[in-house]
């Protein structure tokens, strides 16, 4: 284990077990007088107002991640032509939520993702050839609003482009967070495929995490801008029925 993976395990020592033994609480309670045959899951989002499934956000993670897509192609013609002719890599994190009333005015969605830098392909280096120094973690967050959402499934989705992951790694840990206009959170998860980092905790709200340090005193993480909702980029032509409309 490298001295980044050695200080960030350190501070995560005893950091949110809470998160786990509510979970298992849920369980108990979505499982209670429930037929063998429906999930503790389906239980839970029968009652819930809001739902989301925190088992999927775990398909967005990872080296070889269901959300490292190519973009669409629009055919048409252009006055340059193509210029780049890479097969470039989108970071597209998705994810479901159920409603179970019949009408929200608004519900906001907060994101969280991780890269690693130690998964990219070819590491940065300066005009001399020498490495560049980077935190082996960059933080994005954004939050999206949607308006008018009816009863029932819909999808959430935020993006970054190529030049983030080539340059900034592939997404390793993710948390998503659903509120009221009040700010009641009604729904959220997270995963990670970090080392020591656990899913189902809010490790974007520890300090001991996010302001973690190496043996150089270098932070960790990075926190970084360019997260965008999915409206504003090419992918807001795919499914777009599945998408509410964002407040502007």
């Amino acid at each position: 284990m490298n001295k980044s993976l050695v200080l960030i395990t350190a501070a995560l020592a005893g950091v949110m077990v809470a998160g786990s033994a509510d979970a298992q609480t849920r369980r108990r309670a979505s499982g209670a007088g429930v037929s063998t045959k429906v999930s503790a899951q389906a239980a839970q989002a029968s009652r819930a107002k809001v739902f989301l499934d925190g088992n999927e956000l775990r398909k967005t993670i990872g080296r070889n991640a269901a959300s490292l897509l190519s973009a669409p192609a629009v055919p048409g013609a252009s006055a340059i032509g193509r210029c780049n002719t890479r097969d470039r890599k989108w970071i597209v994190l998705e994810s479901k939520f159920e409603t179970n009333v019949q009408w929200f005015d608004r519900l906001t969605v907060t994101w969280h993702v991780l890269l690693d830098t130690s998964t990219m392909k070819e590491k940065e280096k300066d005009a001399a050839g020498n490495l560049v120094k980077m935190a082996q973690y960059s933080y994005f967050s954004t939050t999206v609003t949607y308006m008018n959402i009816p009863k029932g499934s819909h999808a959430t989705s935020v993006c970054l482009p190529p030049s983030y992951y080539e340059r900034y790694g592939a997404p390793m840990a993710v948390g998503v967070v659903i509120t009221n206009p009040e700010g009641e959170i009604l729904a959220g998860d997270s995963a990670s495929e970090i080392r020591n980092l656990p899913s189902h905790t809010k490790w974007w709200e520890d300090a001991k995490i996010m302001d973690a340090r190496n043996a150089a005193g270098d932070p960790l993480i990075e926190r970084r801008q360019g997260l965008v909702d999915r409206s504003k980029t090419i992918w807001a032509l795919v499914n777009p029925n599945d998408y509410e409309v964002v407040a502007q």
